[in-house]
């Protein structure tokens, strides 16, 4: 006979009322509690496999789609045809881009495992530690003090608050030391992150290439003064406002599921993993806020610089009203973005409070109900007294794993705002980097059109060190990407004093900025020497903070200047050879007074200022663009011919006619793309001039000429 297999078995309910039902399905379940717990917690832990694999899968699948982005970058020129891709604004999201920028930062401040930051980040996790266990103490506290009020026991109440206000004094001390160590945080990551950006801002001429050669970053100093110090206070808050509550929540939930048991709790944090995702679906993307107001608040800032910077020729102009308008249109710009920031946080505010405050709350007060209405197994019968204890010491538990719970989810919105802060400032390391490794984005505006010029754009050439200057087919390209000048072709040697001339926007000021290192070379091959070798002077010399040495001997600071033999009485001489010993008289404290020399020097005394920076370097090649305008013939003439007896060879941009004797070859520009490189021979050239100039007085008569013989013909 074939043996007959078993049905299952439904629950057969005796007594069908509602109470009756519910005692029964709690009757059984406490029979199956095992059972149970054990079935969730597999539940579980197959959950969070199957979570960790997808994990990976995204991450792989990421990795590929940034190697195949990268790939076609590298593929790609700064033209105008990538102005689009270019352009755009980087999204701020929780991305693995994210991350990876957020450990890169990560790395700066925190340089390795012996560095004082990785000692207070142990520092302060021991005290977060500290904290939460002085939290449990507490929570236990309270269940006794509330245990004693309803016993009556006075002298058990008085003992226990003793109790209590002694805990407060390493409580209180632990709270404090949290505050100073997140603040120490803050300030060590910035001084790190600083000095690292610092370094890389001023060297290979960075800080140049930024302003000049790219558009991506508009206000650098916005983001290393202000960003930077954001970025730092929010990482460090971000560390005690994220391992603190999940300190807690671990701590706190199992100490609940000892009381309670692990399924009531496992049953509530579904409920509310469950609301807290619908709040992250409704939450605002408040990183892409955040970003966007410094962005705005950087341009607000850069509009008042550039009005400062520019006051003398906004005044002249009469411009104070149209600078105004672009003033207050950038402040509203900014206000009407904060404003609508704070209606978006007031809308999700209210939505948390009442999600975490209220909805959480009244399901953990469920749950601190379970020993007092449901007998778990193992449980000894409890008095009045036993269940208050349980039920305040569960409560303020549950309380602070609540309170815990809440500050990770609102600190979902501090991750956005410090993602914010972590786009900009890893987009400034990594414009920087480009930088350095010579790739340059700008939007070129060309006269011509930019595809005509596309394949010179694309082109490097070479750069090799030597002692003279020669360019072999070197292409000359303006700022706004117009080749002016498609093969340069010219050698200088020591003592060939070079003159140049053409009209404006021909190429001479790209020319000496290819000389100085400025711009990178599209084609052909440079012959330089080394960048110490060459010394540049512009028309308004660049006069830095500091002493009256200081303007004489820049860049070079006292030390290097005593390494070099020179002596204050040396740089007096140079002082003696411009007729601006005068300078030291005028301050008491001498080479040591210290001024706003762009303000107290005239125009004339700064470019005499700056030929005695020349005389102190001595290098053996300057760059003298337009750098005699303000001073006299007399003045000049000591200029060239001292500057000339030190053995400097010289090239000059000017239109005085008064400088051509002092130079011995010429490169002319016609500015339609070509040029004449040649010996200049002084006194021929100035009577071809003179003889050129009377012939246009001539000419320019000739109409006039001709009217009058037309008069005497009618008559």
């Amino acid at each position: 006979m074939a043996p007959t297999l078993s049905k299952p078995t439904l629950p057969v309910f005796r007594d069908r009322t509602v109470k009756g039902i519910i005692t029964q399905l709690t009757s059984m379940y406490l029979d199956n509690r095992t059972r149970i717990s054990r079935a969730v917690y597999i539940t579980l832990l197959v959950a969070l496999v199957n979570r960790v694999r997808h994990a990976i899968a995204e991450q792989k699948a990421a990795s590929a789609r940034d190697a195949a982005k990268r790939a076609e970058r590298r593929g790609t020129t700064a033209s105008a045809s990538d102005d689009a891709t270019a352009g755009k604004k980087k999204k701020v999201e929780l991305n693995r881009e994210f991350f990876r920028s957020l450990l890169r930062l990560l790395k700066i401040v925190v340089p390795g495992w012996r560095s004082k930051e990785t000692r207070l980040l142990i520092s302060h996790s021991f005290f977060l530690v500290l904290r939460t266990l002085i939290s449990l103490k507490v929570a236990a506290m309270d269940g006794a003090i509330v245990k004693a009020l309803v016993k009556g026991n006075g002298r058990e109440f008085i003992t226990r608050i003793v109790y209590w206000m002694l805990i407060a004094v390493p409580a209180t001390f632990t709270n404090s030391m949290l505050s100073y160590h997140q603040a120490e945080l803050s300030l060590k990551y910035r001084t790190r992150l600083t000095q690292y950006i610092h370094d890389k801002y001023l060297s290979q001429l960075t800080f140049y290439g930024i302003s000049a050669l790219d558009d991506r970053i508009k206000n650098p100093d916005q983001l290393i003064a202000v960003d930077v110090a954001k970025f730092s206070n929010s990482l460090a808050e971000l560390y005690s406002n994220l391992a603190k509550p999940i300190l807690d929540m671990t701590i706190y939930t199992f100490s609940l599921s000892k009381s309670v048991g692990g399924e009531g709790v496992v049953f509530m944090s579904l409920l509310v993993q469950l609301s807290a995702n619908v709040m992250r679906a409704l939450t605002p993307p408040f990183g892409k806020y955040v970003a966007e107001e410094a962005r705005l608040e950087g341009e607000f800032r850069f509009q008042h610089s550039r009005l400062i910077d520019h006051s003398e020729e906004v005044a002249l102009y009469a411009g104070h009203e149209a600078e105004k308008d672009t003033l207050d249109k950038g402040y509203f710009t900014l206000i009407k973005h904060v404003n609508y920031i704070l209606r978006r946080r007031f809308y999700h505010s209210f939505m948390e409070d009442f999600v975490i405050k209220y909805f959480w709350g009244a399901l953990g007060l469920m749950l601190c109900s379970v020993p007092v209405f449901v007998k778990l197994p193992g449980q000894l019968k409890m008095n009045m007294g036993d269940r208050t204890e349980t039920f305040v010491t569960n409560r303020r538990m549950l309380l602070s794993a609540s309170d815990a719970f809440g500050r990770i989810m609102f600190s979902y919105r501090e991750i956005m705002e410090l993602a914010g802060y972590t786009s900009r400032v890893s987009s400034l390391l990594e414009v920087m980097d480009d930088i350095q490794n010579g790739h340059f984005e700008k939007k070129l505006v060309s006269s011509s059109g930019t595809e005509d010029n596309e394949a010179v754009l694309k082109g490097r050439g070479k750069v090799v060190e030597s002692r003279d200057i020669e360019f072999i087919d070197v292409p000359i390209i303006s700022p706004n990407g117009d080749v002016l000048v498609k093969a340069l072709s010219f050698k200088l040697r020591a003592g060939d004093h070079l003159l140049v001339v053409g009209p404006n926007g021909c190429g001479k000021s790209s020319l000496f900025r290819i000389l100085g290192g400025l711009w990178p070379v599209y084609g052909g091959t440079v012959h330089k020497p080394p960048f110490t070798d060459i010394f540049y002077i512009p028309q308004r010399p660049y006069l830095s903070r500091g002493s009256l040495r200081q303007q004489i001997i820049y860049p070079d600071g006292l030390r290097t200047m005593r390494a070099k033999g020179v002596t204050d009485a040396d740089l007096l001489a140079i002082l003696k050879v411009l007729n601006l010993e005068h300078l030291l008289e005028l301050y008491p404290e001498g080479w040591d007074a210290e001024a706003e020399w762009r303000d107290v020097l005239s125009g004339g005394l700064q470019q005499r200022v700056a030929m005695a920076r020349l005389f102190y370097h001595k290098p053996r090649y300057a760059i003298l663009d337009e750098c005699t305008s303000s001073v006299t013939l007399d003045t000049e003439k000591i200029m060239y011919d001292n500057a000339k007896a030190l053995g400097i060879t010289l090239m000059t941009v000017s239109h005085r006619r008064s400088l051509w004797k002092y130079h011995t070859h010429i490169l002319q520009f016609d500015g339609q793309g070509k040029y004449v490189f040649t010996k200049l021979d002084a006194e021929r050239r100035l009577e071809l001039e003179d003889e050129k100039e009377d012939l246009d007085v001539l000419l320019r008569q000739v109409p006039e000429l001709e009217r009058r013989i037309a008069e005497l013909t009618a008559e």
